[in-house]
């Protein structure tokens, strides 16, 4: 019997700075807030990359 692993795409902290244009510092005040959601493995923080798209898509209803 197998078990299939669901695939998650996952981002870094860098990564999100990047694609947000955004600071370190600020990046982690948005994941410590809860406005995105991370995990950690270890001392690595991730986060989801629907999460990522979520965040956006909320911003950008909010402008609207």
């Amino acid at each position: 019997m197998s078990t299939a692993v669901p695939k998650v795409d996952t981002v870094t902290v860098p990564e999100v700075m990047t694609a947000l244009r955004l600071s370190r510092s600020k990046v982690y005040d948005l994941l410590r807030s809860g406005e995105i959601r991370s995990f950690t493995v270890g001392r690595s923080r991730r986060i989801p990359s629907d999460e990522l798209a979520s965040f956006m898509q909320n911003r950008l209803e909010e402008c609207a």
